[in-house]
C-alpha cells in the first residue's frame, strides 16, 4: 500500500472514533445541569438559622408578658408548652374609657346627684339645729332617703289636736322655718303626707282616718303656700294608718305614727338607684 493510501485510511479511521464519543459531551452537559438544579433546590430548602433564632426570640418576648401582661403567658420550653400567670408585673391600661365607667352624660348626672345630696344634707342640718334650739327636737325628725329629704312632724300637741285638722299656733314657728328653707330651694317638688294611727275615727267632719290624714296634709300645704312657696311645687296625700313607723300596740307607738311628713323630692337619682 502506498503512502498516500495509508494516510487516507488513517484520516477515515480517526473521524469515526470522534463521532462515536460525541454522546459523552451531551451526557456531561446533562450531569452538569442536574448538579446545578440540585444546588439550587438545596439552597432554597436550607434554613437561615440566625433568622429562625431571631423569630423565636421575638415570639418568646411577645408571649412572655413584655408586650402585654396581666393575663397568662405562653413560654416555649423544649418540646413542651407551659402556662404561667403574670401577677407580679404592673398592668399597662390604655387611656380609654372602660365598660361601666361613667362618661359624658352619665358622669354629669352622677355629679348632679352628689351636689343634690350635699344640698339635702345641708337643709337637714339647718332644720335639726332650729328644732333643737326652739324646743321641737322631740317632735321633729329629719332623714335623707332615696326619696329625698323627709321632715317628720309629730302632730300630737304640736300641729293638731286629737281628731282635728286645724293648725295649732304653737306649731306655726316650726312650719315657718320649714317654709323658709323650702323657699330657698326653687326646683324640687314637695309632697306633704298625712299619717294616723290605727284607732278608728268617725265624726261629723271626718268619716275615717283617710279623711283626717288627707285634711291634715292639705292644711299644711295651704299654710306653706301662703308663705311664698309656689303652689306648683306641692302635692298632698293622705295614707291613714297604712305606713306606721312604730307599733300601734302602745301609746308611744301610736303617737309616733300620728304625723305629717314633708318630703323634698330628689330630681337626680343616686348612683346605683333604679327606683323610678
Amino acid at each position: 500500500m502506498s503512502t498516500a493510501a495509508r494516510g487516507r485510511r488513517r484520516r477515515h479511521t480517526d473521524g469515526g472514533h470522534e463521532s462515536e464519543e460525541r454522546w459523552l459531551l451531551t451526557y456531561a452537559d446533562m450531569i452538569t445541569l442536574l448538579l446545578a438544579l440540585f444546588v439550587v433546590l438545596f439552597a432554597i430548602s436550607s434554613v437561615n438559622v440566625s433568622k429562625v433564632k431571631m423569630l423565636q426570640q421575638s415570639l418568646r418576648e411577645a408571649f412572655s408578658g413584655k408586650v402585654m401582661n396581666g393575663g397568662e403567658a405562653i413560654m416555649e420550653t423544649g418540646n413542651s408548652v407551659s402556662v404561667r400567670a403574670l401577677q407580679t408585673q404592673p398592668r399597662i391600661v390604655p387611656n380609654t374609657p372602660s365598660l361601666g365607667q361613667p362618661t359624658g352624660a352619665a358622669a354629669q348626672a352622677a355629679l348632679a346627684a352628689r351636689r343634690e345630696e350635699d344640698e339635702l344634707q345641708q337643709l337637714k342640718r339647718q332644720l335639726d339645729a332650729f328644732a333643737a334650739s326652739h324646743g321641737f327636737k322631740a317632735q321633729v325628725e329629719t332623714v335623707v332617703t332615696q326619696r329625698g329629704l323627709v321632715v317628720r312632724l309629730l302632730t300630737d300637741n304640736v300641729l293638731f289636736d286629737s281628731g282635728l285638722a286645724d293648725l295649732k299656733g304653737q306649731g306655726l314657728p316650726l312650719l315657718s322655718e320649714v317654709g323658709t328653707l323650702l323657699g330657698v330651694d326653687r326646683i324640687h317638688p314637695i309632697v306633704v303626707e298625712g299619717h294616723t294611727d290605727d284607732v278608728p275615727i268617725s265624726t261629723a267632719k271626718f268619716a275615717s282616718n283617710w279623711e283626717l290624714s288627707t285634711a291634715r296634709s292639705a292644711a299644711v300645704v295651704r299654710w306653706l303656700i301662703g308663705r311664698s312657696v309656689p303652689a306648683r311645687r306641692f302635692s298632698a296625700a293622705g295614707y291613714a294608718d297604712l305606713h306606721p313607723l312604730a307599733s300601734n300596740g302602745t301609746d308611744a307607738g301610736r303617737a309616733r305614727n300620728r304625723r305629717v311628713e314633708i318630703v323634698l323630692q330628689r330630681i337626680h337619682n343616686l348612683p346605683g338607684d333604679t327606683t323610678p
